[in-house]
Protein backbone atom coordinates (compact mmCIF):
# COMPACT_ATOMS: atom_id res chain seq x y z
CA UNK A 1 0.00 0.00 0.00
CA UNK A 2 1.37 3.39 -0.94
CA UNK A 3 2.05 5.91 1.78
CA UNK A 4 -0.82 8.33 2.28
CA UNK A 5 -0.06 11.94 1.53
CA UNK A 6 -1.60 12.59 4.94
CA UNK A 7 0.94 10.41 6.76
CA UNK A 8 3.15 12.01 9.40
CA UNK A 9 5.53 14.35 7.56
CA UNK A 10 9.23 13.80 8.04
CA UNK A 11 11.72 16.63 8.23
CA UNK A 12 13.65 17.17 5.01
CA UNK A 13 16.45 19.57 4.17
CA UNK A 14 14.28 20.99 1.39
CA UNK A 15 12.15 22.56 4.12
CA UNK A 16 15.05 24.95 4.77
CA UNK A 17 14.89 26.36 1.24
CA UNK A 18 14.73 30.18 1.18
CA UNK A 19 11.12 30.03 -0.02
CA UNK A 20 10.24 28.64 3.41
CA UNK A 21 12.23 31.11 5.51
CA UNK A 22 9.17 33.29 6.04
CA UNK A 23 7.27 30.31 7.47
CA UNK A 24 10.08 29.37 9.86
CA UNK A 25 10.53 33.00 10.90
CA UNK A 26 6.82 33.54 11.48
CA UNK A 27 6.33 30.45 13.59
CA UNK A 28 9.64 31.01 15.34
CA UNK A 29 8.55 34.47 16.42
CA UNK A 30 5.16 33.13 17.53
CA UNK A 31 6.83 30.38 19.56
CA UNK A 32 9.20 32.90 21.17
CA UNK A 33 6.38 35.35 21.86
CA UNK A 34 4.08 32.88 23.59
CA UNK A 35 6.89 31.37 25.63
CA UNK A 36 8.48 34.53 27.03
CA UNK A 37 5.30 36.38 28.02
CA UNK A 38 2.96 35.50 30.89
CA UNK A 39 -0.47 34.22 29.96
CA UNK A 40 -2.26 37.30 31.32
CA UNK A 41 -0.35 39.47 28.86
CA UNK A 42 -0.93 37.03 26.01
CA UNK A 43 -4.66 37.14 26.70
CA UNK A 44 -4.73 40.94 26.50
CA UNK A 45 -2.62 41.00 23.35
CA UNK A 46 -4.68 38.33 21.59
CA UNK A 47 -7.99 39.97 22.35
CA UNK A 48 -6.58 43.36 21.41
CA UNK A 49 -5.46 42.04 18.05
CA UNK A 50 -8.94 40.64 17.47
CA UNK A 51 -10.63 43.95 18.21
CA UNK A 52 -8.18 45.78 15.96
CA UNK A 53 -8.84 43.27 13.15
CA UNK A 54 -12.51 44.25 13.09
CA UNK A 55 -11.50 47.42 11.23
CA UNK A 56 -10.17 45.37 8.33
CA UNK A 57 -12.61 42.45 8.41
CA UNK A 58 -15.85 44.23 7.64
CA UNK A 59 -17.15 41.36 5.53
CA UNK A 60 -16.64 38.92 8.40
CA UNK A 61 -18.25 41.34 10.82
CA UNK A 62 -21.32 41.26 8.58
CA UNK A 63 -21.27 37.45 8.42
CA UNK A 64 -21.07 37.13 12.21
CA UNK A 65 -23.83 39.68 12.71
CA UNK A 66 -26.06 37.97 10.15
CA UNK A 67 -25.48 34.56 11.74
CA UNK A 68 -26.64 35.97 15.05
CA UNK A 69 -29.71 37.51 13.42
CA UNK A 70 -30.58 34.11 11.99
CA UNK A 71 -29.75 32.02 15.04
CA UNK A 72 -31.06 34.40 17.71
CA UNK A 73 -33.75 36.62 16.12
CA UNK A 74 -34.79 37.87 19.56
CA UNK A 75 -31.35 39.42 20.19
CA UNK A 76 -31.46 43.21 19.90
CA UNK A 77 -29.02 45.20 17.76
CA UNK A 78 -27.00 46.55 20.70
CA UNK A 79 -26.46 43.11 22.20
CA UNK A 80 -25.61 41.73 18.78
CA UNK A 81 -22.94 44.39 18.24
CA UNK A 82 -21.41 43.67 21.64
CA UNK A 83 -21.49 39.95 20.90
CA UNK A 84 -19.71 40.38 17.55
CA UNK A 85 -16.98 42.50 19.15
CA UNK A 86 -16.43 39.88 21.84
CA UNK A 87 -16.34 37.19 19.17
CA UNK A 88 -13.66 39.08 17.25
CA UNK A 89 -11.60 39.51 20.41
CA UNK A 90 -11.75 35.76 20.91
CA UNK A 91 -10.83 35.24 17.26
CA UNK A 92 -7.67 37.27 17.80
CA UNK A 93 -6.92 35.23 20.89
CA UNK A 94 -7.23 32.07 18.78
CA UNK A 95 -3.86 32.86 17.17
CA UNK A 96 -2.24 33.07 20.59
CA UNK A 97 -4.01 29.89 21.70
CA UNK A 98 -2.66 28.09 18.65
CA UNK A 99 0.85 29.20 19.58
CA UNK A 100 0.31 28.04 23.15
CA UNK A 101 -0.98 24.66 21.99
CA UNK A 102 1.79 24.05 19.49
CA UNK A 103 4.75 25.47 21.38
CA UNK A 104 4.23 25.41 25.15
CA UNK A 105 5.83 22.59 27.14
CA UNK A 106 3.35 20.25 28.79
CA UNK A 107 4.23 21.33 32.35
CA UNK A 108 3.22 24.90 31.55
CA UNK A 109 0.21 23.95 29.46
CA UNK A 110 -1.23 21.96 32.38
CA UNK A 111 -1.58 25.15 34.38
CA UNK A 112 -4.21 26.44 31.98
CA UNK A 113 -6.65 23.55 32.05
CA UNK A 114 -9.34 22.58 34.51
CA UNK A 115 -10.71 19.05 34.36
CA UNK A 116 -14.41 19.51 35.02
CA UNK A 117 -15.60 16.05 34.04
CA UNK A 118 -14.19 13.58 31.52
CA UNK A 119 -14.90 10.43 33.51
CA UNK A 120 -17.17 8.94 30.87
CA UNK A 121 -14.23 8.89 28.45
CA UNK A 122 -12.14 6.95 30.94
CA UNK A 123 -14.97 4.49 31.49
CA UNK A 124 -15.32 3.82 27.78
CA UNK A 125 -11.54 3.48 27.54
CA UNK A 126 -11.53 0.89 30.32
CA UNK A 127 -14.27 -1.04 28.51
CA UNK A 128 -12.48 -0.86 25.17
CA UNK A 129 -15.33 1.02 23.51
CA UNK A 130 -14.62 3.43 20.70
CA UNK A 131 -15.78 7.01 21.17
CA UNK A 132 -16.88 9.56 18.62
CA UNK A 133 -15.87 12.67 20.56
CA UNK A 134 -18.09 15.37 19.08
CA UNK A 135 -16.72 18.87 19.60
CA UNK A 136 -17.52 22.18 17.92
CA UNK A 137 -15.54 24.79 16.03
CA UNK A 138 -14.68 26.72 19.15
CA UNK A 139 -12.07 29.39 18.57
CA UNK A 140 -9.92 27.61 21.15
CA UNK A 141 -10.36 24.15 19.61
CA UNK A 142 -6.59 23.65 19.41
CA UNK A 143 -6.40 24.08 23.19
CA UNK A 144 -9.25 21.64 23.77
CA UNK A 145 -7.66 18.87 21.71
CA UNK A 146 -4.30 19.11 23.44
CA UNK A 147 -5.93 19.41 26.86
CA UNK A 148 -7.72 16.12 26.34
CA UNK A 149 -4.38 14.58 25.40
CA UNK A 150 -2.77 15.96 28.55
CA UNK A 151 -5.61 14.43 30.60
CA UNK A 152 -4.91 11.06 29.00
CA UNK A 153 -8.09 10.96 26.92
CA UNK A 154 -6.87 12.35 23.62
CA UNK A 155 -7.51 10.76 20.29
CA UNK A 156 -7.31 10.99 16.53
CA UNK A 157 -8.06 14.20 14.68
CA UNK A 158 -8.78 14.64 10.98
CA UNK A 159 -5.89 16.38 9.23
CA UNK A 160 -5.67 18.36 6.01
CA UNK A 161 -2.07 19.02 4.98
CA UNK A 162 -0.88 22.46 4.05
CA UNK A 163 0.60 22.98 0.60
CA UNK A 164 3.78 24.45 2.07
CA UNK A 165 5.91 21.57 3.35
CA UNK A 166 7.48 23.56 6.19
CA UNK A 167 4.10 24.85 7.38
CA UNK A 168 2.69 21.34 7.10
CA UNK A 169 5.52 19.87 9.21
CA UNK A 170 5.17 22.49 11.95
CA UNK A 171 1.37 22.16 11.98
CA UNK A 172 1.50 18.39 12.25
CA UNK A 173 4.01 18.43 15.10
CA UNK A 174 2.04 21.11 16.90
CA UNK A 175 -1.19 19.13 16.78
CA UNK A 176 0.22 15.77 17.82
CA UNK A 177 1.40 16.55 21.35
CA UNK A 178 0.64 14.43 24.41
CA UNK A 179 -0.58 11.33 22.64
CA UNK A 180 -2.88 12.91 20.04
CA UNK A 181 -2.64 11.55 16.50
CA UNK A 182 -3.73 12.78 13.09
CA UNK A 183 -5.27 10.93 10.17
CA UNK A 184 -6.37 11.62 6.62
CA UNK A 185 -9.58 13.63 6.83
CA UNK A 186 -10.91 11.78 3.76
CA UNK A 187 -10.04 8.29 4.99
CA UNK A 188 -13.42 7.08 6.21
CA UNK A 189 -12.23 3.47 6.39
CA UNK A 190 -9.45 4.42 8.77
CA UNK A 191 -11.89 6.37 10.95
CA UNK A 192 -14.09 3.28 11.17
CA UNK A 193 -11.09 1.11 12.07
CA UNK A 194 -10.08 3.51 14.82
CA UNK A 195 -13.51 3.46 16.41
CA UNK A 196 -13.84 -0.30 16.14
CA UNK A 197 -10.47 -0.69 17.85
CA UNK A 198 -11.79 1.20 20.87
CA UNK A 199 -10.01 4.49 20.16
CA UNK A 200 -11.36 8.06 20.27
CA UNK A 201 -11.99 10.09 17.15
CA UNK A 202 -12.48 13.87 17.27
CA UNK A 203 -15.42 14.89 15.10
CA UNK A 204 -16.89 18.34 14.38
CA UNK A 205 -20.51 18.15 13.17
CA UNK A 206 -21.39 21.81 13.62
CA UNK A 207 -20.51 23.50 10.30
CA UNK A 208 -22.23 23.70 6.93
CA UNK A 209 -20.17 21.31 4.79
CA UNK A 210 -22.34 21.58 1.69
CA UNK A 211 -25.14 19.49 0.25
CA UNK A 212 -23.19 16.23 -0.14
CA UNK A 213 -23.94 13.76 2.69
CA UNK A 214 -26.07 16.32 4.49
CA UNK A 215 -29.67 16.82 5.53
CA UNK A 216 -31.66 19.91 6.47
CA UNK A 217 -32.76 20.05 10.09
CA UNK A 218 -33.26 22.65 12.85
CA UNK A 219 -30.23 24.44 14.27
CA UNK A 220 -30.99 27.29 16.66
CA UNK A 221 -33.77 29.34 15.00
CA UNK A 222 -33.18 28.03 11.47
CA UNK A 223 -35.47 25.11 10.67
CA UNK A 224 -33.57 23.90 7.60
CA UNK A 225 -29.87 24.21 8.46
CA UNK A 226 -27.59 22.09 6.28
CA UNK A 227 -26.15 19.46 8.65
CA UNK A 228 -23.71 16.63 8.02
CA UNK A 229 -24.81 13.01 8.25
CA UNK A 230 -21.26 11.91 9.01
CA UNK A 231 -22.03 11.39 12.67
CA UNK A 232 -24.70 8.79 11.95
CA UNK A 233 -22.55 7.06 9.31
CA UNK A 234 -19.71 6.55 11.78
CA UNK A 235 -22.01 5.64 14.68
CA UNK A 236 -24.03 3.13 12.67
CA UNK A 237 -21.03 1.34 11.17
CA UNK A 238 -19.02 1.08 14.40
CA UNK A 239 -21.55 0.95 17.25
CA UNK A 240 -19.35 3.46 19.06
CA UNK A 241 -20.19 5.71 21.98
CA UNK A 242 -21.01 9.34 21.18
CA UNK A 243 -19.72 11.92 23.66
CA UNK A 244 -20.07 15.73 23.23
CA UNK A 245 -17.02 17.59 24.52
CA UNK A 246 -15.80 21.15 24.98
CA UNK A 247 -12.96 23.22 26.43
CA UNK A 248 -14.09 26.83 26.68
CA UNK A 249 -12.14 29.55 28.50
CA UNK A 250 -13.72 30.75 31.73
CA UNK A 251 -13.61 34.17 33.40
CA UNK A 252 -10.33 33.26 35.12
CA UNK A 253 -8.62 32.50 31.82
CA UNK A 254 -8.64 28.73 32.45
CA UNK A 255 -10.00 26.18 29.99
CA UNK A 256 -12.73 23.98 31.41
CA UNK A 257 -12.60 20.50 29.85
CA UNK A 258 -15.97 18.79 29.82
CA UNK A 259 -17.03 15.49 28.25
CA UNK A 260 -19.63 14.37 30.74
CA UNK A 261 -22.32 12.41 28.92
CA UNK A 262 -22.65 9.53 26.51
CA UNK A 263 -25.62 10.09 24.20
CA UNK A 264 -25.62 7.07 21.89
CA UNK A 265 -28.39 5.16 23.75
CA UNK A 266 -31.15 7.34 22.29
CA UNK A 267 -29.34 8.25 19.08
CA UNK A 268 -31.52 7.35 16.04
CA UNK A 269 -28.69 5.85 13.98
CA UNK A 270 -30.82 4.46 11.16
CA UNK A 271 -32.66 7.72 10.48
CA UNK A 272 -30.15 10.23 9.13
CA UNK A 273 -32.46 13.22 9.42
CA UNK A 274 -33.58 12.43 12.95
CA UNK A 275 -29.99 11.68 13.92
CA UNK A 276 -28.75 15.03 12.60
CA UNK A 277 -31.50 16.90 14.43
CA UNK A 278 -30.70 14.96 17.60
CA UNK A 279 -26.99 15.81 17.31
CA UNK A 280 -27.72 19.49 16.68
CA UNK A 281 -29.45 19.71 20.04
CA UNK A 282 -26.19 18.74 21.74
CA UNK A 283 -24.16 20.97 19.44
CA UNK A 284 -26.33 23.89 20.54
CA UNK A 285 -25.82 22.89 24.16
CA UNK A 286 -22.04 22.93 23.69
CA UNK A 287 -22.04 26.30 21.93
CA UNK A 288 -24.25 27.89 24.57
CA UNK A 289 -21.67 27.10 27.24
CA UNK A 290 -19.69 30.04 25.85
CA UNK A 291 -21.37 31.30 22.66
CA UNK A 292 -18.96 34.21 22.12
CA UNK A 293 -16.16 31.65 21.73
CA UNK A 294 -17.71 29.82 18.77
CA UNK A 295 -16.76 30.51 15.14
CA UNK A 296 -19.61 32.82 14.12
CA UNK A 297 -17.47 34.20 11.27
CA UNK A 298 -18.27 31.07 9.24
CA UNK A 299 -21.34 31.15 6.97
CA UNK A 300 -23.17 28.45 8.89
CA UNK A 301 -26.45 28.82 6.97
CA UNK A 302 -25.16 29.26 3.41
CA UNK A 303 -26.54 26.05 1.83
CA UNK A 304 -30.26 26.09 1.11
CA UNK A 305 -32.59 23.10 1.05
CA UNK A 306 -34.05 24.39 -2.21
CA UNK A 307 -31.49 23.41 -4.83
CA UNK A 308 -32.59 26.31 -7.01
CA UNK A 309 -31.87 28.88 -4.32
CA UNK A 310 -28.49 30.60 -4.75
CA UNK A 311 -25.86 29.44 -2.27
CA UNK A 312 -25.37 32.04 0.44
CA UNK A 313 -28.62 33.84 -0.33
CA UNK A 314 -29.20 34.37 3.39
CA UNK A 315 -26.08 36.56 3.47
CA UNK A 316 -26.95 38.81 0.52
Amino acid sequence: MSKSKYAEPEFRLSMLHPRNWGVWLGFGLLALFVNILPYAVLLKVGRGVGKFAMRFGKSRVKVASRNLELAFPEMDAKRRQEFVEENFKNTGMALIETGITWFWPTWRFKRLIVEKDVQILREHDANGKGVLLCCVHALNLEITARALGVLGVGGYGAFRPHNNEAYNYIQYKGRSHDGNKLIDRKDLKQMIRILRKGERLFYLPDHDYGRNKSVFVPFFAIEDACTTTGTSILAYTTNCAIVPGSGFRNADGKYEIIADKSIEADYPQKDEKAAAAYMNQYVEELILRAPEQWMWLHKRFKTMEDENAPKGIRYK
